[in-house]
């Protein structure tokens, strides 16, 4: 890894959102991502007013918190714990009578600007969030290839131009590597396999602008430590940027910190260990849901989700990085994951030796 390689100019122009094509649409109803929703994007859009929201310790947020007309308020927030309902329990409201909305956010950061919902048990005060944004074709593949090639099972749905998401709870990565990197509590050899892992996992998928603020770790307890998970917490620029670089993790100065660490602790011949062991995963993952994953390649390889340019800048670095001209023949971004996952399966299968540029470390 060469934490020095920074990517300039990536949030220059701000990435278009792109409507959900018909094919997406239909896998998006086939597998019930898609529902009727008792409320829109457009509806939240409406509130009066807006307060800044401060984190605990007092410094400023990119939320503020909404206010409606009181005359809209109690419908809104029925319609809200319905939405809830059918994101968490299919729907079912009588399990969730005694939930209420404690606040909406906003936030304009961003592609999304979504709205953040806080929901509360009122019997013991646990609180839920989830949250409603722009529907964009990119980060609903985004989600869905997350889903079925990952670790982590996500839970959305979809209405015309709404997106609905669950939220993805961890310590986002920037406050970890602040806080927790160094912590003599965690074993540094754990850490660093899985952010290897994680990095192979966003680059196989082409999920890219993983900085440190787009991920969240999860830390488990274990009876020989703790276990260490990174989740994507932001899927916007699933497939779009045309930088090879941009879907590896290791490149972004933002998580510098986290490079250097690994580089502290493995060598090259273990990274590249890690690697493999995450392909072969990634690929078990793609055979278990091969019907399920096709289905949703199809409607991305014939949805331009990238303008073209992006589309050629990727396939040539693609093609140098593992020195073959198989990417030279894709059109799409979705044939550029689609040939990245059977390059990935070959090299594994005839037990290809890496490439100089596939040894990240």
């Amino acid at each position: 890894m060469d934490p020095a390689a920074d990517l300039p100019g990536v949030r220059t122009r701000k990435k278009p959102s792109y409507p959900i094509s018909a094919p997406l649409r239909d896998y998006l109803r086939r597998y019930r991502r898609e529902r009727e929703l008792p409320i829109s994007y457009e509806r939240l859009r409406n509130f009066k007013d807006a307060i800044p929201l401060t984190a605990s310790d007092g410094r400023p947020t990119l939320w503020d918190s909404v206010i409606y007309d009181s005359a809209d308020i109690a419908a809104l927030n029925e319609d809200l714990k319905r939405v809830y309902a059918l994101l968490k329990v299919d729907g079912d409201l009588s399990v969730v009578r005694h939930l209420y909305i404690d606040r909406v956010d906003f936030c304009g950061f961003g592609n999304s600007m979504p709205f953040r919902i806080r929901i509360v048990n009122a019997y013991n005060d646990n609180q839920d969030y989830f949250y409603i944004k722009k529907a964009d074709a990119s980060r609903v593949y985004g989600l869905e290839l997350e889903h079925l090639l990952s670790p982590n099972r996500l839970n959305y749905l979809t209405h015309h131009n709404t997106l609905i998401e669950e939220h993805i709870a961890g310590v986002p990565g920037d406050i970890f590597s602040e806080r927790w990197l160094e912590n003599k509590e965690l074993k540094p050899i754990r850490i660093a396999k899985e952010l290897i892992k994680f990095n192979e996992r966003c680059f196989v998928r082409l999920l890219g602008d993983m900085r440190s603020y787009n991920y969240v770790v999860v830390l488990t307890p274990d009876f020989e430590g703790w276990q260490v998970r990174i989740r994507a917490m932001d899927f916007d620029q699933q497939s779009y940027f045309g930088k090879k670089n941009f879907y590896l993790p290791q490149y972004f100065k933002e998580n510098t910190a986290v490079v250097q660490f690994c580089q502290r602790l493995l060598n090259p011949q273990s990274a590249y260990q890690y690697q493999r062991e995450e392909q072969a995963l990634l690929l078990q993952r793609a055979d278990i849901s091969a019907t399920r994953l096709n289905l949703v390649l199809d409607a991305m390889v014939n949805d331009p989700i990238a303008p073209e340019e992006h589309v050629r800048q990727l396939r040539e670095g693609l093609a140098q990085h593992f020195s073959s001209d198989r990417f030279l023949r894709c059109e799409s971004m979705g044939a550029l994951v689609r040939e990245n996952l059977n390059i990935v399966r070959d090299h594994i299968e005839k037990q290809i030796p890496p490439t100089p540029a596939e040894l990240m470390l």
